[in-house]
């Protein structure tokens, strides 16, 4: 005489969709320049590419420039800019004009 088996009952669990995952992931968040904690002001663009407000011989500049790691330091590169808050304040200005003209190229 065969043993009595449980029978399984139907619930909602029983579905052909797969797992479930209980802990999805946290949604990602647009990637956003962060800043770092430094002496200088500094914000991360892209990897080793970074934007500092920077004083030198006495002038504030914006310096967006190329970063490369020597020692474990991250020392300016030669690929970048300096710019003066004058012009910087110019280059703002002409944000949407040029997203503008990058929309239509793009």
């Amino acid at each position: 005489m065969p043993k009595n088996k449980k029978q399984r009952q139907a619930s909602s669990s029983d579905s052909d969709d797969g797992p479930v995952d209980r802990n999805p992931p946290p949604e990602k968040k647009a990637k956003t320049a962060t800043r770092t904690d430094d002496k200088e002001p500094t914000w991360v663009l892209q990897g080793k590419k970074l934007v500092k407000v920077r004083e030198f011989k006495g002038k504030v500049y914006v310096d967006i420039r190329e970063f490369y790691e020597k020692d474990g330091n991250l020392l300016p590169g030669k690929k970048g800019i300096s710019l003066q808050p004058d012009q910087w304040r110019k280059l703002l200005s002409l944000g949407d004009e040029i997203n503008e003209t990058i929309s239509s190229m793009c």
